[in-house]
């Protein structure tokens, strides 16, 4: 089953409900810590449909959208909009196989992203290369959801619909493997037929803990490594759904 072939034409309807403005906000807190950012340039990783994207675009970064999937690069690129100064260039590519023609101020990897990443080698592969990337001084910034929000996924059953879409999806949570798989059925309706169309996806997810992620940053050079809860300046604290990361590459 494909990831994001079918699902990336309903993507942003289905996730209505994500206020990537506040999200926005968020990161704009963490790139005024510090001192800021050694200058404007910021990679999205993992862009998905470009919201966020367009979003810090419209705000005056210069920006940079990777993903890995050509269907959900195509929804971005087609958000462009004489609001933004200076459009964002979107590249399909691999996190573990980012490749940059120079350096950025800042990388951003949000809405648990990294947890896709399923094999630790490759998300090992994909932290050596944002920190090669990274200006000195530059910042990483993202988000991991906690295994025990993972593992209480297990079992669940969401469905997720439009006028035009209709999504079941079912989770399920290996303890061994510490991966939740997502079983998606997608039907969309052919507005030039009347007909619906199904489709199926498999999206998966794995659990890493706050050491693990930080020992993987550790091996890639970066060194001050920073824990906050779920969109907030604090540390994290039991039960929420996410964990954020920040941290910056010496100078």
């Amino acid at each position: 089953m494909n990831s994001y072939g079918m699902l990336a034409g309903s993507y942003d309807q289905l996730t209505y409900d994500v206020n990537y403005a506040a999200w926005a906000d968020y990161i704009e807190k963490h790139f005024r810590r510090g001192g800021g950012l050694p200058g404007k340039t910021v990679l999205d990783l993992a862009c998905g449909t470009g919201s966020l994207t367009w979003e810090l675009a419209r705000r005056g970064y210069e920006m940079i959208g990777v993903d890995r999937s050509p269907d959900m690069l195509a929804q971005a690129a087609d958000k462009a909009g004489p609001e933004v100064e200076i459009s964002p260039i979107f590249l399909c590519q691999s996190m573990e196989r980012l490749d940059l023609y120079g350096t950025v101020d800042a990388c951003v990897c949000c809405l648990d992203s990294v947890n896709y990443v399923t094999a630790p080698r490759k998300l090992q592969q994909a932290f050596d290369r944002v920190h090669l990337f990274l200006a000195p001084g530059g910042l990483f910034l993202f988000d991991a959801r906690t295994p025990e929000r993972l593992a209480g996924l297990d079992g669940q059953v969401f469905l997720d619909e439009t006028d035009d879409t209709y999504c079941v999806w079912r989770a399920e949570y290996s303890a061994r493997t510490r991966v939740c798989a997502y079983y998606m059925d997608l039907f969309r309706l052919d507005e030039a037929t009347g007909q619906w169309d199904r489709g199926e996806e498999l999206h998966r997810e794995r659990a890493y803990t706050v050491e693990e992620l930080t020992e993987l940053l550790r091996k890639s050079g970066f060194r001050d490594i920073q824990t906050f809860g779920d969109r907030k300046l604090r540390p994290p604290r039991p039960g929420e759904e996410r964990v954020f990361f920040a941290t910056r590459k010496e100078t």
